[in-house]
């Protein structure tokens, strides 16, 4: 994904609307979300952190604790596999329709969730160690959003999120899909929310 978002977002006419520490958003002059009853999520790209997995090798001397270009692949065809399934669960609750298809009323997510820092994933192995952690790890939400008739970009969100617990727990893939879903359900939620605003529905639970 681009990291000159914001000489890309000069360039596609966005105009920064919210920028923080943790968040930047874009929004297109005189763009409006009311029309849109259905959505349309493309497939969502996954990017690790910059040399995530040698910072976490270099840990593990263990080769079978060791990640590999396989792990890493698994890893992020399910973090996209559960991004989708987070925000269609969400949007369908809220009443938004899921389509693969073109109209004026739908709306197209383009998701991405860069620099995603897993602090101990598992790996699946026999001999993993038990890891105890306070956070499963973070990651970055890069989300544009398209008018689906005219391919027109109309918002651009990024945004960052780590994983907090109260206390710390094991790491295993059960505790790790739950800190995610935790976070995309937040992002989803937000989506959600900001629809019906614009759209002036009353939000149901």
């Amino acid at each position: 994904m681009p990291t000159n978002h914001r000489r890309r977002s000069a360039k596609d006419g966005l105009q920064l609307q919210k920028h923080t520490k943790q968040r930047l958003v874009y929004l297109k002059p005189g763009a409006t979300f009311s029309q849109y009853d259905r959505v349309a999520i493309l497939e969502c790209y996954v990017e690790f952190r910059k040399n995530w997995a040698r910072d976490y090798n270099s840990e593990h001397r263990s080769l079978e604790n060791q990640v590999t270009n396989q792990d890493i692949e698994r890893m992020k065809s399910a973090l996209s596999t559960e991004f989708k399934k987070v925000f269609v669960n969400e949007l369908t609750r809220g009443g938004y329709q899921v389509v693969d298809t073109t109209a004026p009323d739908v709306l197209v997510l383009r998701p991405a969730l860069v620099n995603v820092d897993a602090t101990a994933p598992d790996l699946m192995t026999a001999n993993m160690e038990r890891t105890v952690v306070k956070s499963a790890g973070e990651m970055t939400l890069y989300l544009e959003l398209w008018d689906s008739t005219t391919n027109t970009i109309l918002a651009r969100v990024m945004d960052a999120e780590a994983d907090q617990q109260p206390f710390a727990q094991p790491a295993n893939r059960v505790t790790n899909t739950a800190a995610a879903d935790t976070i995309l359900k937040s992002w989803a939620d937000e989506l959600r929310g900001h629809l019906d605003a614009v759209r002036g529905k009353t939000r149901t639970p």
